[in-house]
């Protein structure tokens, strides 16, 4: 595999599945991403960018406005999300919640809903969170592992920490948006976890 880091206006040779604009026969970068080729086939993986709601996502909201029929929910993102719930949440809450739906005009309905007490909230890049996760969960189950800690990881770069050792699984998932498009960032993670 492949990897070049590109910029918005940058010239690119070859087919690229993903995020260019074409002069003529000529094609260029739309975003700042990673440019991947695998088995001939070119794509551009964005290396920031906001969260765009998809249906189906896990995510981490703020509770922001308590309303008669329900809330409006802070889910890091331009498009609010809108919780009808019969439970009671106060302003400023921590919640996971599904995106259930999401129209033409971008209008969010949350369902699934659970309370977050306590814990760590940290941030990152939303196109980061693929990589923190892993394939098959394998990065996020590593730091589970080793830290102890029960961690949630929502697709719009909220990620909820608690119990085990809560700074050491920060400091591994900070490294891991730094480091995202790196060769041989599970090695230097599990020793970063292994304190070597």
């Amino acid at each position: 595999m492949q990897r070049k880091i590109v910029v918005p206006g940058e010239k690119i040779e070859g087919k690229v599945l993903n995020y260019v604009y074409r002069i003529g026969e000529e094609q260029y970068s739309t975003i700042y991403g990673l440019l991947t080729e695998t088995n001939g086939i070119k794509k551009i993986v964005p290396l920031k960018g906001k969260y765009t709601p998809k249906e189906g996502d896990l995510v981490i909201g703020i509770v922001e406005e308590v309303r008669y029929n329900g809330y409006l929910v802070d889910i890091n993102s331009p498009y609010p999300g809108m919780l009808l719930s019969q439970r009671d949440y106060d302003y400023k809450d921590v919640l996971s919640a599904k995106v259930l739906k999401v129209d033409e005009i971008k209008k969010v309905m949350l369902g699934e809903e659970r309370k977050l007490f306590k814990g760590h909230l940290i941030e990152v890049l939303p196109v980061k969170v693929p990589r923190i996760i892993g394939k098959n969960n394998s990065m996020i189950n590593l730091i589970k592992e080793k830290t102890g800690s029960e961690i949630i990881v929502g697709r719009n770069g909220r990620i909820w920490i608690k119990g085990g050792d809560v700074a050491k699984a920060e400091e591994a998932i900070l490294k891991i948006e730094k480091e995202a498009h790196t060769l041989g960032l599970t090695e230097r993670i599990t020793k970063l976890l292994e304190g070597e």
